[in-house]
């Protein structure tokens, strides 16, 4: 087995956090960020205390981000609610799996309640478009994040992908270390979660067994992450009207936007649903065919229970009911909470200023998509 050198894409050690800390508070950006946050100078002056006396990677996440992000649920959601987590081992090593909808709050907030729970936090993947500035790179990397490399030509990516599928196998057997990882690259901007293959093709780079054995020993661990109101729906939805229409393609400027948006707008209820480990029994894989056969598999494993597992709420339902022209599901929401939706769209027509026929069609799905697809694994 290749011996990699990890060092330009994991976490930082906790040996290095002091230096790590001390570059990052002197960091002028940072400064406008925490005053951004805090709002005034003594506050901002009381918080870069804090931070100079961390030492340790457990530290600031069991202390700092902890505070911070119960503040920002408290500040932005109508409350976070998690199941299943009571089911897993808090000494085995997991590799969570769940869909994407916010850059920053999915893997922050599965650590959050990860570390209420009394486990070990993760790992995060994070890709390196994210890291626009030294501030972020350091930011993320003193929480545990590892950096994916995606902007490099086709020989370097496959590297690059070996390289992280090492690290994250490495991590789950020898290290102990649980890892989390979206479903697929970039945010659902459709409400249409779906894991990709390509994402399962990596991990298996490092897999020196049969594909079984291999996914087996990861303890792949799928999560659902339901959000009432859609982290920057408008925002996807333009990003993909624009893609699509225009050819134009999202900017680092507009991940950044999104990071800021999505973790201080307006959540409504969020619920994390951790679902059973993925267990599989394949033969040994005799051609490329037959293992791309197997990896699909998993991956609809994985799908069927992040859908069964997706909590519904009363907006999802009716969006579905408003995009099938029907009242299936009118037992599901009140008049109250259907007008409200029906302001949002009104609103979301507004505010996306696009000639675009099928736009409050595109809105709907985005939250009726997730019905669609509970409908498909809880009916067949």
């Amino acid at each position: 087995m290749v011996s990699y050198d990890f060092d330009d894409i994991r976490p930082y050690y906790d040996s290095e956090v002091k230096e790590k800390m001390r570059v990052l508070l002197k960091d002028k950006t940072f400064d406008e960020v925490l005053l951004h946050l805090f709002k005034n100078r003594p506050k901002v002056q009381m918080v870069k205390f804090q931070l100079r006396r961390v030492r340790s990677v457990k530290q600031l996440q069991g202390v700092f981000i902890y505070d911070l992000l119960h503040w920002l649920v408290d500040k932005t959601s109508r409350g976070l609610q998690c199941t299943g987590i009571d089911k897993l081992d808090k000494k085995t090593p997991y590799l969570f799996i769940s869909n994407h909808r916010d850059i920053i709050l999915d893997a922050a907030l599965l650590n959050f309640l990860i570390f209420e729970n009394g486990m070990n936090t993760t790992q995060i993947a994070i890709g390196d478009n994210l890291l626009l500035y030294e501030w972020i790179e350091h930011t993320v990397k003193l929480n545990r994040s590892f950096i994916i490399k995606r902007s490099l030509p086709p020989r370097e990516l496959m590297m690059a992908s070996k390289k992280v599928s090492q690290f994250i196998r490495k991590s789950i057997t020898e290290d102990k270390m649980s890892i989390w990882i979206a479903q697929r690259e970039g945010r659902t901007k459709d409400g249409f979660d779906k894991t990709q293959d390509s994402v399962l093709k990596m991990l298996n780079m490092s897999n020196k067994g049969g594909i079984s054995d291999g996914f087996n020993e990861l303890n792949i661990v799928p999560v659902s992450i339901s959000y009432e109101i859609e982290p920057c729906g408008l925002t996807k939805l333009k990003e993909l009207i624009k893609v699509e229409h225009y050819g134009e393609l999202k900017t680092n400027k507009d991940d950044l936007k999104s990071m800021s948006m999505g973790m201080f707008a307006p959540k409504g209820n969020i619920r994390f649903a951790f679902g059973d480990p993925i267990k599989t029994n394949f033969a040994l894989a005799e051609n490329n065919e037959q293992r791309n056969k197997y990896i699909r598999s998993i991956a609809e494993m994985i799908d069927t229970q992040i859908y069964k597992n997706f909590k519904l709420w009363p907006s999802n339902y009716v969006a579905y009911d408003m995009l099938m022209q029907e009242h299936r599901f009118k037992d599901k929401y009140t008049a109250e909470e259907q007008k409200k939706f029906e302001i949002m769209v009104e609103q979301a027509m507004v505010n996306i200023d696009y000639p675009i026929t099928d736009l409050q069609e595109r809105f709907l799905k985005v939250y009726a998509n997730p019905v669609i697809n509970k409908l498909k694994v809880t009916e067949a």
